[in-house]
């Protein structure tokens, strides 16, 4: 039996072939610092060892799913020169979703940005709040190549000129529209998602198991060729490159410091 015991920013409910897995730093609006990210990097490790788990229902604690990355820690990070993360932990976070063949349901009950909507978007099923807010704001938001997969799968999902103009300019979109869009599978008022993510999960925990996983390894082989296209020269670029540069330093610092972003648009 897998001990979750160990787990401090995670939180792990486990019943009727079911994990359920709660992003747990609400006071934060759940955004993942270093500790959450190295625990994200190795639940699906755990979640795959557990035979007690058949499906693994993803969601956040209190009214958002996740606001991001820790900017207070990134600021230190650039000004320390010690990477927020490192390469490894990043393409292990990715690598790791990837291999999880058990069924993933999200169910997300606020707004995901940046790396936690990325996430969320490598699930079998995603169940929003219709007033929910998505994307990834690497960009423009911290002045970053979208590099921790957000190359990777907007484009898979929403198509190449719709996730190059979600991408560039960083905007957010509803649940609602990116239900239209077919990126997410359903947006629900807020009180229906778990409930629907956990009925989506039951019906799966309690089906076919091999034919299941099978199925979601055999679709994901696009998935994988895309993520062994992308992923390392997306991160290499992201923290060999704009982890360093003068704009990335301005995002942060003025995103803390509640003042307007001045980019110098700099070429190199």
């Amino acid at each position: 039996m897998v001990d979750y015991g160990r787990y401090t920013t995670l939180k792990i409910e486990k019943a009727d072939r079911i994990a359920t897995v709660s992003l747990n730093r609400p006071q934060s609006l759940n955004a993942i610092d270093m500790v959450m990210h190295r625990e994200l990097e190795d639940i699906w490790l755990d979640l795959m060892a557990d035979d007690e788990v058949h499906v693994a229902v993803l969601t956040g604690a209190g009214r958002c799913f996740s606001a991001g990355g820790n900017l207070k820690e990134m600021v230190e990070a650039y000004k320390t020169g010690k990477p927020y993360t490192t390469l490894h932990g990043a393409r292990r976070l990715i690598m790791n979703i990837l291999d999880m063949e058990k069924p993933v349901i999200a169910a997300v009950n606020g707004d995901a940005i940046g790396l936690p909507a990325n996430i969320l978007l490598f699930s079998d099923i995603i169940v929003a709040a219709e007033d929910a807010r998505l994307g990834d704001p690497h960009v423009s938001r911290v002045g970053l190549v979208a590099g921790d997969s957000g190359a990777i799968v907007w484009p898979l999902l929403a198509g190449l000129n719709k996730a190059k103009e979600l991408l560039l300019t960083g905007d957010l979109i509803t649940a609602k529209e990116a239900e239209r869009l077919g990126i997410i599978n359903y947006a629900l008022p807020r009180e229906q998602v778990l409930p629907k993510a956990i009925e989506f999960a039951r019906r799966l925990a309690f089906g076919p198991t091999r034919a299941i996983r099978w199925t979601k390894v055999c679709i994901n082989k696009r998935l994988r060729d895309e993520v062994n296209l992308v992923l390392d020269a997306s991160l290499g670029i992201e923290y060999a490159v704009t982890f360093w540069k003068e704009d990335h330093g301005e995002a942060i610092e003025s995103f803390v410091e509640k003042r307007e972003t001045q980019f110098k648009g700099v070429w190199p």
